[in-house]
């Protein structure tokens, strides 16, 4: 699993992630492999950055998939755009990459298999397996550390200046506490279009 957070504060967003890759009980530290979690996407509104929590597999998947859709589908800057990508998303990633839809029967929708958080220059969203979207003020973090990361982050965010600075903690958190996540840590920040709740 992992650790990956994303966070607004004070006109700037941050999104960061652990370098640690597992196999069961095999540890693929950052020291034999470049275990990157963030990508970026370039959208007509600007870069947007990806960061997944899951297995290794849909890091390639999800990737190549955003990277190959066309400009005017790929629209990463509201709840809603982030919907609708995902949810043209869904079928391509079926039909072209083998993508195993199946969960439980009771199940109401057919699962994309995947958290993702999202940071660009709009917001910070998370996206979850039945494609449920929501866009969050201040922060949040998926993957196996992410209890962890938040209650870091919650400590620090009424004192830190900045979204790096809580984002680094909460990753520092879940690297510390959590033993499928392991620094180094990426770190990408981007100027906000407007300041969330008065620029907290």
């Amino acid at each position: 699993m992992t650790t990956v957070v994303v966070v607004r504060k004070a006109g700037q967003i941050a999104i960061a992630a652990d370098t640690l890759v597992t196999f069961g009980d095999t540890r693929l530290a950052h020291r034999f492999e470049d275990n990157t979690k963030i990508f970026k996407v370039d959208t007509d509104a600007g870069p947007s950055y990806i960061g997944m929590a899951g297995t290794v597999a849909h890091f390639p998947v999800l990737r190549k998939a955003l990277s190959s859709m066309p400009r005017e589908i790929l629209q990463l800057g509201s709840k809603d755009e982030v919907f609708d990508t995902f949810t043209k998303l869904h079928p391509y990633l079926k039909d072209n990459f083998f993508l195993q839809t199946k969960e439980e029967d009771s199940d109401p929708y057919e699962s994309s298999q995947f958290s993702v958080v999202i940071a660009n220059a709009s917001g910070i969203y998370g996206l979850y397996s039945y494609r449920e979207v929501f866009e969050f003020k201040e922060f949040w973090g998926i993957g196996s550390g992410r209890s962890f990361a938040l209650g870091a982050m919650h400590a620090l965010y009424g004192k830190a200046k900045t979204a790096r600075e809580v984002a680094e903690a909460g990753i520092a958190a879940g690297c510390e506490f959590d033993r499928n996540s392991a620094a180094p840590c990426d770190v990408f920040t981007l100027k906000a279009k407007e300041p969330a709740d008065g620029g907290r």
